[in-house]
């Protein structure tokens, strides 16, 4: 699968970034595990801490404060700030609760994941909601594929034929 990520992104001219929480790196991992992956992968941030969102990510401190760091829109805020900040065409990231115990009212396996795609990609900010059951090691390995698996699926589509990158000011 992660092979298959790499031709696409090269295939596309695109580069990535990650932002990860739950998964602390993991994505980022099985990205560069793979021969090829420097043509195409920039980097991440792990932002664990809830505080590490807002201030390495850009993710709006008042609405963590709020809402908490499993939502949708925590999400969509971590992969545009992967983007930005690793001055990445495309941020993939994920944050939610691998257990064993609950966060911010959410239960284990509530997972967010969130992509940022080109600027002119149809819906370019998107977000997904999964559900996982299993224990903290089965949770974090089952959020890595779904991204990846998420990931392939999108770059898979139809984009238009423009590679711009996501604006970095």
């Amino acid at each position: 699968m992660v092979a298959q990520t790499i031709r696409l992104l090269g295939a596309g001219g695109w580069s990535l970034a990650t932002c990860e929480s739950l998964t602390g790196g993991g994505i980022g991992a099985a990205i560069t595990s793979v021969p090829g992956a420097s043509a195409v992968f920039r980097g991440g941030l792990i932002t664990y801490a809830s505080d590490l969102k807002a201030t390495l990510a850009g993710v709006d401190a008042e609405f963590i404060a709020k809402h908490g760091v499993i939502n949708e829109r925590t999400a969509k805020q971590m992969a545009i700030g992967a983007a930005r900040n690793c001055r990445s065409d495309i941020g993939l990231s994920c944050t939610g609760v691998a257990g064993p115990d609950g966060e911010d009212g959410e239960t284990p396996g509530t997972v967010w994941l969130g992509l940022a795609l080109p600027a002119r990609w149809d819906d370019r900010v998107r977000a997904r909601l999964l559900t996982l059951a299993g224990d903290r090691g089965q949770v974090r390995a089952q959020t890595i594929a779904a991204a990846l698996s998420w990931l392939n699926q999108c770059l898979s589509e139809t984009a238009p034929n423009d590679d711009s990158a996501i604006p970095v000011e």
